[in-house]
């Protein structure tokens, strides 16, 4: 399928970095993506659905923002993506609102710690760290830590499925995954980086994000970083993956699909056509991106009513 035009459309909003942040020091590059990402978020993601909780909570020291419909609803624990480095509970605000309405399921945000300032394994000591306290606090308010699912995006899904494989190999499954064009080879050797690297995201970046999150190179080895360097993933929790036509993170997420269902796993993978890399989140721009989050919402409504 050719490049949806709503692809054009979203890469000409966000503010480009000027001659002075691009001949800056690597960091203050950094900081100004960042802020860029934020200053763009509402006219990307549109205006936030309204719902009876939103509400910001401390999770065993971990920054959460909390979105529930109902009282005793399972619970989703969300993590953003944005290289290791960047993005924030707010960047996935309008996505996790959208996907706590139509699925009635609560949504539990991480705000996880980021690189370069916190490297791995801050982040996922975070998302671990929520999970525990979920388990633990979860029926104080008014959610039923016992239908536990976990998702993300980009790095987020990243984080989510090495948390849920380690939530395995201590006996306290997950019931279920969403991983949205999850980054899963630090060695960025698929064909998709070769193939689509003009949209928005490209080799070299995604090379710099897995250096900055993870410095050590001998790390980026160990499953706990590398997805697919688990000797077994049967066990997993049943998954749903989403990748893009147009996103360098394309074939390794199929690769990472077709690994799960070796194992036994029951995965639904889909690939959503004409589309790039970050347009699940950008609601103001994509109909695709919609789509999506109504797919996740009938997924995790599923898999978690029972």
């Amino acid at each position: 399928m050719a490049l949806h035009p709503q692809v054009e459309a979203a890469l000409a909003t966000r503010r480009r970095p000027s001659a002075e942040v691009i001949a800056a020091d690597p960091y203050e590059q950094l900081v100004a993506a960042r802020a860029a990402m934020e200053e763009s978020n509402e006219v990307e993601c549109g205006p936030a659905i309204p719902l009876p909780v939103v509400v910001d909570v401390d999770a065993g020291g971990v920054p959460c923002r909390l979105y529930a419909a109902g009282v005793g609803a399972p619970v989703f624990v969300y993590v953003h993506g944005g290289g290791w480095c960047y993005g924030s509970i707010d960047t996935v605000d309008r996505l996790c609102r959208r996907i706590a309405d139509r699925s009635g399921c609560a949504v539990l945000s991480v705000g996880y710690r980021l690189a370069p300032e916190h490297v791995f394994p801050a982040a996922l000591d975070d998302v671990e760290t929520v999970l525990a306290w979920v388990r633990k606090e979860g029926a104080s308010l008014g959610v039923d830590p016992s239908r536990l699912a976990i998702g993300g995006d980009s790095a987020g899904g990243q984080l989510a499925t090495v948390a849920a494989r380690r939530q395995r190999d201590a006996a306290t499954p997950l019931d279920y995954q969403v991983l949205i064009y999850p980054a899963i080879d630090p060695m960025t050797a698929s064909e998709s980086y070769d193939e689509v690297g003009g949209y928005g995201l490209d080799r070299e970046s995604m090379r710099l994000a897995w250096e900055t999150f993870v410095p050590d190179p001998a790390a980026r080895f160990g499953p706990d970083v590398a997805p697919l360097a688990v000797a077994d993933l049967a066990g997993m929790p049943p998954t749903l993956l989403l990748t893009a036509e147009y996103d360098v993170l394309r074939d390794e997420g199929a690769d990472y699909a077709d690994a799960l269902l070796a194992a036994g796993v029951r995965v639904v993978h889909v690939r959503y056509a004409g589309v790039n890399h970050g347009f699940a989140r950008k609601l103001a721009f994509f109909d695709a991106a919609r789509a999506a989050a109504d797919q996740i919402a009938a997924s995790l409504r599923a898999a978690l009513t029972f």
